[in-house]
Formats: C-alpha cells, structure tokens, sequence
C-alpha cells in the first residue's frame, strides 16, 4: 500500500489516475479531463462534521477548460454532475487511502441542493468531505456528506454520498 501521507500533489493523484497508487485491482481515480481536482489539502481518519474523518480537494478554474465551450454556448457554467463526480471520486480515494481493497463505483446521492455556479470566472473550487460511515463487509461502503464552493462560497451540497469497493 501507499503511504498514507495527509496531502496530495496534482503529480501524486495521477500515479492514483494509472493504478500505481493503490496498486492493481484497487481505488483508482479517473485521468483527466475527467479528474476533476489539482490536488488533496488534506485527508484524515479523524475529525470532520462526524469525527468519522474527512477529505479537502481544490480545483483551479481556467477559462479554456474543456467543458466552458460546451455547456453553454455563450453562457459557460461547469456541469453541476463534474462538481458531483469530484465528490464520489474523493470518497472512493479516501477509501484506498484507509487500505480498503477493490475497484470504486459510486453507488448513489441523497439529496443534491444547487445554489451557485462555477463559471469561467471562479477562480478555485473547494471540495469538502465529511464521513457518516464506513462499513466494512463483502463490500466496502463508504457514506459521506459534500459541499462544493466557488471561491469560498458554498454552491452545492450533497447529502449521503455513496461509494463502495467491489473484488
């Protein structure tokens, strides 16, 4: 297993991109264009809103990213689903951080409040996640609540993310 260090480089989450992290067969993030954060700030056991331990990632934003030209034309905002996939990405990384073996897929949200936008003038998005449980079973389950916001503004919140770890 990797060293479970408390923050990550942009450099480090990609060797997490190519299965080099967590090795073959276990959590491994999407490359990009679809990573969607820079680096982790910070990522612990303990503490967060449950004390059940929590994950920090941030996002700079650039005008020439990928999905500005497309959604919307003349009218550019991040698709709220990449904000939402950010979330489930962190939640499956904190899972191969703790040691948890196999493959992530993100399971389901609860309920999803949208109150802002990410535009092309945002400047850096922060994520925060905050851990209600993880169960460990046949399958390795991981419960969180996320928030997303645009230059310290909330702009999105997410209630019961879930992901698991499937052998």
């Amino acid at each position: 297993m990797a060293e479970q260090k408390s923050s990550y480089t942009h450099e480090e989450i990609l060797t997490c991109g190519r299965g080099e992290m967590f090795g073959p067969g276990n959590a491994q993030l999407p490359l990009p264009p679809m990573l969607m954060f820079d680096r982790i700030t910070d990522i612990s056991e303990t503490g967060g809103e449950n004390g059940k331990g929590y994950i920090r990632a941030d996002f700079k934003i650039h005008k020439d990213l990928w999905f500005f030209p497309c959604h919307f034309e003349g009218d550019p905002v991040m698709p709220g689903c990449l904000g939402l996939d950010a979330l489930w990405q962190l939640t499956g990384f904190y899972l191969g951080w703790l040691g948890e073996p196999g493959k992530g897929r993100a399971i389901s949200t609860g309920e999803v409040k949208f109150t802002g936008m990410v535009t092309p003038e945002t400047k850096l998005v922060e994520y925060e996640i905050d851990f209600k449980r993880v169960m460990r079973g046949r399958l390795v389950l991981g419960i969180a609540n996320g928030q997303v916001k645009a230059d310290g503004e909330t702009v999105f919140t997410a209630q019961d993310l879930r992901v698991a770890l499937f052998q």
